[in-house]
């Protein structure tokens, strides 16, 4: 299985910015990229990014596969 990211809102919220989260393995529930640290890198520090763009992009980058957001 490949891995998979996908944006989303934080647990319980209706609205707001959506974040990355991860899946390394289909039994795994999606988890905020925070969870990972071994793949999770430092956000940029513009203001406007959405959290976890510069993990999104690194991961892209390596192969990860992008979900669409549900």
């Amino acid at each position: 299985m490949q891995k998979r990211m996908c944006w989303l809102r934080k647990s319980g919220e209706e609205k707001g910015n959506k974040i990355l989260h991860l899946q390394t393995t289909p039994q795994e529930p999606w988890q905020p990229y925070t969870a990972f640290p071994q793949y999770a890198i430092p956000d940029y520090r513009m203001a406007e990014t959405s959290k976890g763009l510069a993990t999104f992009q690194k991961l892209l980058k390596e192969g990860w596969e992008v979900v669409p957001s549900f």
